[in-house]
């Protein structure tokens, strides 16, 4: 499995296993599965209400602690600072570490949140060694340049939805000249890559599913991971088989010509995209 590496000392593998929405049982189990076939990158997220499911696959796994890249995130109504460290120690607590991969703040916070304070706080995280690395989800790009360029955040990662139905070349772009990586969530654009006619002409053609070509796309971009959300051992499998497929200019040409304006995850609380 490839690895993104940066200044920051990130060692995120480019595939990972997404966990929203699974609950309970049925997410310790997957991640659990997960980590059998060989994933070794799991993404969760207080918002997600699993972190303690995860936890469980983690520790009952047998997969040594330090060989797998955990990402998790704390929620947007929770970024004044002493909810943030709350929030963060509970994470800890749920996933039973002592400390976590890439920690983010999940979404901005709503008009009037001080950002500087959030940062500040998560930052320290990292200082204090309990977060290995930081970095924020779903920042338009004046936000993202704002934390990283006037409050000197050290930020390894952003992650955002993106796939072959929204493109995200201007935060993608940024991330490369600041040498952090780019998480891609929903990239099999919740199932309906399957629906597209032109991922089933390219899948046709070198003999592979649709949702192989939407993640193989992904993933032979520079800094660019993608963490799918997979339940079944052969949804898992297939995930991993795409990192089989080799795709070529044509089809890279094909997929360009898709629509780049369809955005799935936009909740009442989201920022201003454009």
């Amino acid at each position: 499995m490839q690895l993104i590496t940066n200044a920051q000392q990130l060692k995120m593998p480019k595939l990972g296993l997404g966990t929203w929405p699974m609950l309970d049982g049925e997410c310790t189990s997957a991640v659990i599965q997960a980590l059998e076939l060989g994933y070794r990158h799991i993404d969760t997220a207080a918002g997600y209400n699993n972190e303690a499911a995860v936890g469980r696959g983690l520790t009952e796994s047998g997969v040594p602690r330090g060989d797998i890249h955990v990402t998790s995130k704390v929620w947007w109504d929770k970024l004044a600072p002493d909810a943030m460290r709350e929030s963060f120690q509970n994470t800890l607590n749920a996933l039973q570490s002592d400390y976590i991969d890439l920690f983010l703040i999940h979404w901005p916070g709503q008009e009037g949140w001080d950002v500087k304070a959030a940062i500040d706080t998560l930052v320290s995280f990292k200082q204090d060694g309990r977060a290995l690395n930081i970095g924020v989800a779903n920042f338009p790009l004046p936000l993202l340049r704002h934390v990283v360029e006037d409050l000197n955040a050290p930020l390894a990662a952003i992650q955002v939805e993106y796939h072959v139905t929204l493109g995200q070349s201007a935060l993608l772009d940024y991330a490369r000249q600041h040498d952090m990586a780019l998480t891609a969530y929903s990239p099999l654009v919740r199932n309906k890559v399957s629906q597209i006619p032109e991922l089933q002409a390219i899948a046709k053609k070198h003999g592979v599913l649709p949702t192989q070509v939407a993640l193989k796309w992904l993933l032979d971009q520079d800094n660019v991971a993608a963490i799918p959300k997979a339940a079944s051992k052969a949804n898992q499998q297939s995930n991993l088989d795409a990192l089989k497929v080799q795709l070529d200019d044509e089809d890279r040409r094909i997929i360009a010509t898709l629509p780049k304006d369809q955005r799935l995850v936009s909740p009442d609380f989201a920022p201003e995209w454009d």
